[in-house]
């Protein structure tokens, strides 16, 4: 298949200047006014923002052995349809993904399905159980050249393990994702402990139990000198903790989810599953502690912690659910209605956050680029004057537990580019080549 040009016309860069953008064979082969492309199908961009393709750090797929919820299919075309040109897909699977053979599958699928890069990232134990270390060796010299390992959805509690993990990605420039989270202080967890879990009688999650972590895991980067990535931060100490340790030199970088910015631990007294995850939503000055991190840099990224569950896994009794939200979809409205209409983002910030700073975390080729000639046509076109109640509809995925349904959300993406494809086009998920 040949990529057909495009020809962008007026739309607005994300340092406020306009310009005409020409895609043409996979690439942006022209920047400037007046443009024009002989057989390039025109795209009229006046009031629009373009931006490099967004890259998630932190999707589960769920294929292979949870399809149920998820396919690399439907969670490339969720991508898609939430501006994403690239995700990172979370090791726990079925089999996990803790060997070469198994993150070559995940690869060639993102190629099969063709809506969106696909990077797997492998597990740092065997079986995400915690006990011995997994094939990262092999995986980083596999096909899939991982770089990017992890237990999400468990915590690499042992120290000692943890340490080996972080001297043996060295070799290889990876980086450990942790999911912080002590286990013995989190034990039947089912909300943020405070006022609020004391009064509805929910077991608390303390902030501590993922503090405590972060702590210990920075001292041990510094130790032996390695590179260390912080999931889903989701408290104020934790701000500090991180903060810390980048003033004292320490290769951390971390993110924060669009559910912790926007989203407050009040919802859980609808004891409606949709607002359960893990870590659970937080304080009111949680989510301002985390706002203000990723404003000043403390926190690098935003990446989703897309986890789809099937409808059964979500319509039970808070205690019985699933953790876990679809966000690929919401993202970027997220992002404007909780840090970029505050004025403590703007768009080239934006570009930085959900674009750049996790392709270069991740160590990803070819994406998160900025909008030159030459540069891979990878970008999403934006809408930001756009409003909408968002709803089923505008989940492009195979589960619904997202927990903006019905609430008013700023912005639309209206075009996503993916190897010179339109994989989007005026907000609807387009055929991959067509």
């Amino acid at each position: 298949m040949v990529s057909q040009p495009f020809l962008i016309r007026g739309v607005s860069l994300p340092d406020g200047s306009r310009a005409d953008l020409v895609l043409d064979d996979g690439v942006i082969a022209e920047i400037g006014s007046g443009l024009s492309a002989a057989g390039a199908a025109v795209v009229d961009a006046d009031g629009l923002i373009a931006l490099p393709g967004l890259v998630d750090l932190h999707t589960h797929l769920r294929e292979p052995g949870y399809e149920q919820s998820e396919t690399v299919l439907t969670g490339t075309r969720a991508a898609a349809a939430g501006g994403f040109t690239a995700v990172f897909a979370m090791a726990n699977t079925s089999p996990v993904a803790d060997t070469a053979g198994v993150v070559e599958q995940e690869l060639a699928l993102g190629e099969a399905a063709g809506y969106a890069t696909v990077q797997p990232i492998g597990a740092v134990t065997i079986g995400l159980k915690g006990e011995r270390l997994a094939e990262l060796g092999a995986m980083a010299r596999s096909r899939a050249q991982v770089r990017v390992f992890s237990d999400d959805g468990f915590c690499v509690f042992d120290p000692l393990l943890m340490r080996r993990a972080l001297e043996y990605v060295k070799a290889f420039d990876g980086v450990i994702a942790q999911h912080a989270q002590e286990p013995r202080l989190t034990v039947g967890a089912q909300m943020n402990e405070g006022a609020l879990s004391g009064e509805l009688g929910l077991t608390g999650w303390p902030a501590v139990a993922e503090e405590a972590i972060i702590a210990r895991d920075v001292l041990l980067a510094e130790h032996v000198g390695s590179r260390l990535h912080i999931c889903h931060v989701s408290t104020a100490g934790s701000v500090e903790v991180i903060r810390w340790a980048k003033a004292r030199g320490i290769a951390v970088t971390a993110e924060v989810t669009p559910h912790h910015l926007l989203l407050t631990e009040d919802l859980a007294a609808s004891y409606d599953a949709r607002f359960k995850v893990n870590p659970p939503l937080r304080s009111r000055e949680d989510v301002e502690a985390v706002r203000a991190a990723l404003a000043d840099g403390t926190i690098d990224i935003v990446a989703t912690d897309h986890a789809p569950h099937p409808i059964e896994a979500k319509e039970v009794e808070w205690d019985a659910a699933a953790n876990g939200m679809v966000g690929l979809e919401s993202a970027l409205s997220v992002v404007h209605a909780s840090v970029v209409e505050d004025g403590l983002l703007d768009w080239s910030d934006v570009a930085r956050v959900l674009s750049s700073a996790p392709a270069r975390i991740g160590r990803l080729r070819g994406q998160g680029q900025e909008l030159a000639v030459g540069s891979p046509a990878e970008l999403t076109l934006y809408d930001p004057a756009a409003s909408r109640e968002f709803g089923t509809g505008d989940l492009a995925g195979r589960s619904v537990n997202s927990p903006y349904l019905g609430r008013t959300l700023p912005g639309r993406v209206m075009a996503t580019f993916h190897n010179g494809y339109a994989t989007v086009l005026d907000g609807r998920v387009e055929e991959v080549g067509a």
